[in-house]
């Protein structure tokens, strides 16, 4: 039985993607920091739960006990994240965010997603098959995000970007640093969630595709990679 915890997953891509992976025959903690909300979903799934704050090194360290106490981890999907967002649901330029502003996207983004890693790491490094997924975008590529022709140049935030690239550098050098596990960072593509107020244009369930495929690697499978549901794309 593989086992997966998802941060983020009491709504949007996180729970669609608990969805399939039950379905597939994972069992899925369901992680959330708003315990309500995150029992819910997991009643609602047939999952099991898991309060993580992961911007709260205590919140993670006994989410962390708590699975190794039930038996253990395979797989780890980093979904949880944040984009700034103004009065309005306007996205802030990069001339609107402070230093601060930025400092709490990556937080969340980055920091966050390493604070879990680093506290589930030992559990996968015991599974014969450990993968950990990181929830990227494509608005991470710097090469499509300097390209006038590529569909990310419109964007003019600097946090969620900047945070995601970093991401993707993470996701590289834990590849090296773990060749044990597979570590991906995936693109699941503008989807209609709460994160950006329900301006996507695919639904969760196409959104979920490649977090899923990802989540379902093999020993042999790719690690350090960059891709989305078409196939790879440029760092």
């Amino acid at each position: 039985m593989t086992t997966t915890l998802i941060t983020g997953a009491n709504k949007g891509l996180g729970k669609e993607t608990a969805r399939r992976l039950i379905a597939a025959g994972h069992t899925v903690y369901v992680g959330a920091r708003d315990e309500a909300r995150g029992r819910a979903a997991a009643a609602e799934l047939g999952a099991r739960f898991a309060r993580i704050d992961v911007t709260d090194d205590a919140s993670v360290t006994t989410a962390a006990e708590q699975i190794a106490a039930d038996g253990g981890l395979d797989v780890l999907v980093n979904n949880a994240g944040v984009e700034p967002r103004l009065a309005g649901n306007a996205i802030p330029t990069a001339a609107d965010e402070s230093v601060e502003d930025v400092r709490a996207t990556f937080e969340t983004n980055l920091f966050g997603g390493l604070r879990v890693t680093r506290a589930f790491v030992p559990l996968l490094l015991k599974s014969p098959a450990p993968v950990i997924v990181n929830v990227s975008s494509g608005l991470a590529s710097l090469g499509m995000l300097s390209d006038p022709e590529g569909f990310t140049y419109f964007y003019r935030g600097l946090s969620y970007p900047a945070s995601k690239a970093a991401v993707n550098a993470a996701t590289i050098q834990l590849a090296k640093a773990y060749p044990s596990i597979r570590i991906n960072a995936v693109e699941p593509g503008f989807t209609d969630t709460d994160l950006n107020g329900h301006t996507g244009t695919q639904t969760v369930e196409e959104g979920a595709e490649i977090i899923v495929r990802m989540a379902q690697l093999g020993p042999d499978g790719p690690t350090g990679t960059y891709v989305s549901g078409q196939g790879p794309l440029p760092y």
